[in-house]
This record gives C-alpha cells, sequence and structure tokens, in this order.
C-alpha cells in the first residue's frame, strides 16, 4: 500500500455523450431543415453498374466543375476520406472563382468511415462559407449514403453528427432565400 499518494482524475473523459437527442430543436416537426428549406438542397447520385452511366457522371462534374470555378458566388467542395490501421483521414478541397485552393486535413484515431465522411462534408462545408457571398455549396463525395445520412431524422449512430451539420446548414439557408448546398455523387 502506497501512503500519501493523491492522484488526481479528470472525469470529463468519463462523461456519456447520447447518440441521440430526440429534444434537439432539429427535430420538432415544423423546424427540421427538410420542413423548412427543402428545396435549398439536392442530390446527384450515378448508377454504378452502367459505363454509359459513368461516362454520363464524368460528364456532368466535369461541366459542373467549370461553371461553378468561374462563378464568384459558388465554392466547390471535394471530400475524401480513408481509414488505415485505425486511423482516418478526413480530407477536404475548397476552391471558390479567384482564389487559391484550401486544403483542410485532418487525422483521428478510432473512427469508423462514415463519422471520417461527415467530418470532412463539414469541414469543407465551414471553409467555403468562410468566404463571404458564398450563395451555393457544391459537395463531391464518393459515398452520397453518408450525405443522405445527414438528412435522415429517424435515430442512428451519427446523429449527433448530423444534428451539427443540419444546425450549420440551416443558418447558412437562413442568411438568404437563394442559398443552396447540393451533393454529387463522384465514383471513387
Amino acid at each position: 500500500m502506497i501512503k500519501g499518494l493523491v492522484v488526481n482524475i479528470d472525469n470529463r473523459f468519463n462523461e456519456v455523450f447520447p447518440s441521440f437527442d430526440p429534444l434537439n430543436l432539429e427535430f420538432t416537426p415544423g423546424c427540421r431543415i427538410i420542413d423548412s428549406f427543402s428545396s435549398h438542397f439536392s442530390f446527384h447520385s450515378f448508377n454504378k453498374h452502367s459505363n454509359e452511366s459513368l461516362i454520363l457522371c464524368s460528364h456532368q462534374l466535369d461541366e459542373m466543375t467549370i461553371i461553378s470555378s468561374e462563378n464568384l458566388l459558388h465554392a466547390l467542395v471535394i471530400t475524401d476520406t480513408s481509414i488505415k490501421n485505425n486511423v482516418a483521414t478526413s480530407i477536404a478541397h475548397v476552391h471558390t472563382c479567384n482564389r487559391p485552393v484550401v486544403k483542410t486535413l485532418h487525422y483521428a484515431v478510432n473512427v469508423n468511415s462514415m463519422e471520417a465522411e461527415l467530418f470532412a462534408i463539414r469541414c469543407g462545408r465551414n471553409q467555403a462559407t468562410n468566404s463571404t457571398g458564398i450563395s451555393k455549396i457544391i459537395v463531391i463525395i464518393d459515398s452520397i449514403h453518408a450525405v443522405k445520412k445527414i438528412f435522415n431524422l429517424l435515430s442512428h449512430p451519427f446523429q449527433t453528427h448530423s444534428v451539427s451539420i443540419l444546425c450549420e446548414l440551416q443558418k447558412f439557408f437562413a442568411l438568404n432565400q437563394d442559398n443552396s448546398i447540393e451533393f454529387w455523387e463522384c465514383p471513387s
């Protein structure tokens, strides 16, 4: 037995954080982003089983990239994530007209691919809205199912990430009735 040993324990790491908060304002009917701003967001996916679909998707992404790169009001966000040896890497590249590309790189341990994707989306959106005057954000991502989880208000393990992203998007949409976000799926 050790006498006189004083141990200080930081209990903030022992807190339990809920993965679902049914009382959050975002889940109240009438206050949900899908009720108030359903025309402000869209999803563009492609058929992975068709070679022609892949070619069409590539042409659409090329055209959309050229158009958005020339528009001062658009921000183009390209995200990617990977997990190797239990370390997740999230990368978001953000381009707005006449400005250098902003690259945000984050590493995290003990997270799954869905959490890493949601984090990359959030970082990219944050970077895009830091530029003044942005009214349209175009997110190119390789897993459109991760994006659709954000707008799924049913209980799922990533609900805390979804609420955070939805609250930020709601503020962005409320700034101007023309503000919007598009999610484009790009094959890996």
